[in-house]
């Protein structure tokens, strides 16, 4: 009879252990905080009401080329902190730069301050000319104050 036991009560402590791992499958996965987005998804999105289209790169590339309607901040701006704090976090933000690198850096920061809609365009403004995109010319002086 004892040696009948002694299996059953393995299987039991076994399961028990297991369980909390086969529970934590059965939740749903978390929504990143920060969504990476492509070329196309990136231009549908920029359509929506409250889309802001965030260019972290700085105002001489942003003057080269940008996309149009997009608000220049520039990543490296010592004041970069505290220009992002007076933004609407409760608009959504499409976060880029030349190829993903600024944009995920910043796209990470907003995360931490609160900023719940972001998305950050991976490929940056490079997919999007290489896209053959409309492209705005100029300064981002009136632009940013805009937003």
């Amino acid at each position: 009879m004892r040696s009948t036991y002694f299996p059953v009560a393995l299987i039991l402590v076994a399961a028990g252990a297991f369980a909390p791992l086969l529970r934590a499958e059965d939740k749903p996965a978390e929504k990143p905080a920060v969504q990476k987005i492509d070329v196309d998804q990136f231009d549908q999105k920029r359509q929506e009401k409250d889309a802001v289209v965030l260019d972290v790169r700085t105002p001489k590339e942003y003057a080269d080329g940008h996309v149009p309607g997009a608000v220049n901040l520039d990543i490296h701006d010592p004041e970069f902190d505290q220009k992002l704090s007076h933004l609407d976090k409760s608009k959504t933000y499409l976060v880029h730069c030349a190829k993903g690198v600024r944009s995920a850096a910043a796209s990470r920061k907003m995360a931490g301050m609160g900023f719940a809609g972001l998305f950050d365009f991976h490929g940056g403004f490079t997919a999007w000319e290489n896209a053959h995109k409309p492209i705005e010319k100029g300064g981002a002086e009136s632009k940013a104050a805009d937003k």
